[in-house]
């Protein structure tokens, strides 16, 4: 039970404090992070049809959707895509790379890439008319694939840093924990999408490795912003696959 609510308390600002934390317990509370998503897209799902049923213009309600996405996870994810935005459009080299992403100011590219990724968010679920099942279906999915495929980076890549929160997420990861938090989330995307399901899953895993690639190769690994940044942008990449090929997700 508390590797699963340290698991919550990493990933939303649900009042959950852990205060008695073990290297093992970081480690293996991962296996629950799809589970969180699970839980995150539920209650966007949920807050979707609350919106729908009240005739909100679905303009508004994407808006509303997509920030209380960004609010429910304290906006972390974001702030990590504006730090590894910044740092790696630098130009610099590896160390002024990440010297840059411990920066806490806020650079011009880091607010073009939330403002792009806000926009795509809203523009990409508004463009999936259907407030059905199609609907509410990637909504979950999206919530839930994108918190699995920083597992995918930290199981294939070190950590960038000597020190930092992130490395004892990523030192603690083995076959195991990905194996068990992989297998949970073909569960739970079969359950939602049925096979076709599992073609994004897949999808969303070989982005993961790509954008986990282009890191590694600026900064020789992968770091806590870099987690953020994928999250947000498999969630783009989520939602982009649904709008240019709904064939391939739903047969």
């Amino acid at each position: 039970m508390n590797i699963f609510l340290l698991a919550l308390q990493f990933l939303t600002v649900l009042p959950v404090k852990i205060k008695k934390l073990t290297d093992k317990d970081i480690a293996y509370s991962m296996i629950f992070f799809p589970v969180v998503g699970g839980l995150i897209g539920l209650g966007i799902a949920g807050l979707d049809s609350l919106l729908y049923n009240l005739n909100l213009p679905s303009l508004a309600a994407n808006v509303i959707l997509v920030i209380a996405l960004s609010f429910i996870t304290g906006g972390m994810h974001l702030d990590g895509l504006a730090d590894t935005a910044d740092a790696f459009l630098s130009g610099k080299n590896k160390e002024d790379t990440l010297s840059i992403m411990r920066d806490p100011h806020i650079g011009a590219m880091g607010v073009i890439s939330i403002v792009s990724v806000l926009f795509l968010k809203i523009s990409l679920l508004y463009s999936i008319i259907s407030i059905g099942a199609l609907r509410l279906e990637v909504i979950l999915a999206m919530c839930v694939l994108s918190r699995w495929s920083v597992l995918v980076q930290m199981f294939f890549f070190r950590y960038a840093r000597q020190q930092g929160k992130a490395g004892k997420f990523i030192q603690g990861m083995n076959l195991k924990i990905l194996s068990i938090s992989t297998a949970i989330t073909a569960l739970i995307i079969f359950l939602i999408m049925g096979a076709h399901g599992l073609v994004l899953l897949l999808a969303v895993g070989i982005a993961a490795y790509l954008i986990a690639q282009l890191a590694n190769k600026k900064i020789g690994g992968i770091t806590g912003d870099t987690l953020g940044a994928t999250i947000e942008l498999t969630e783009v990449i989520i939602l982009l696959t649904v709008c240019l090929a709904p064939g391939v997700i739903y047969g």
